[in-house]
């Protein structure tokens, strides 16, 4: 369990305030809007109404105290940039902020966060690769190159073993593990064979991924 502050509760601090409550952390909510801070009373630990660009309502949050500050405004990129830095001032230990463009985040970099999310971005991503190939059936960005993909096993690979294939040496692509419906996934070998209904866990680029794949 972690200790969280959250300061923007539109709809992707309110999405980010669902899942810190399903992983049970601790989380203090921040928002100028009484009505948006209303909206996640039931989801988080605590929760204040405030201007977090104000800087003596940010120091009475012990912003210090957290483990993680996320900064999720995203209608104000001036705010945004205003909290990141003052949360970095204040002695916080980790930030991360919201960007649309990349201009933005090369400015809340410079300006104290320690990483940056796009989620419009992020999610433009998944829904354009999740829906126009027939093989990754989702994935997880790790940074601007790579990602987890969660593949079905193409026919050609049936029979086959990780060996035989090594798609590793051929396209610099890791499996990580095989799942099957029904069953606990299990990690790999070069004897581990393939087989129909199966998904992998391929870590690569997306360039090396539509290779392999032929996508």
């Amino acid at each position: 369990m972690k200790s969280v502050l959250l300061i923007g509760l539109g709809r992707f601090g309110q999405s980010v305030a669902e899942k810190l409550n399903e992983l049970n952390h601790q989380v203090m909510a921040v928002d100028k809007n009484e009505e948006r801070v209303n909206k996640v009373m039931s989801l988080v630990t605590d929760a204040q109404i405030g201007d977090a660009t104000d800087e003596e309502f940010l120091r009475s949050l012990g912003v210090d105290n957290y483990d993680v500050c996320f900064v999720a405004i995203g209608e104000d990129f001036q705010s945004s940039l205003e909290v990141t830095s003052l949360l970095k001032e204040l002695g916080a230990k980790k930030v991360i902020s919201r960007a649309s463009r990349g201009v933005q985040k090369k400015f809340l970099l410079r300006n104290g966060a320690d990483e940056v999310v796009y989620p419009e971005k992020q999610l433009a991503a998944w829904t354009a690769i999740r829906h126009t190939t027939d093989h990754v059936l989702d994935f997880i960005a790790l940074d601007d190159e790579y990602a987890i993909y969660e593949v079905s096993v193409p026919e050609i690979w049936i029979g086959k073993s990780v060996g035989e294939l090594d798609i590793r040496k051929k396209y610099g692509l890791n499996i990580l593990v095989v799942r099957e419906e029904g069953q606990p996934s299990k990690t790999v070998n070069s004897e581990t064979e393939f087989f129909d209904g199966q998904t992998v866990l391929i870590l690569g680029k997306w360039k090396d991924i539509q290779k392999c794949l032929k996508l």
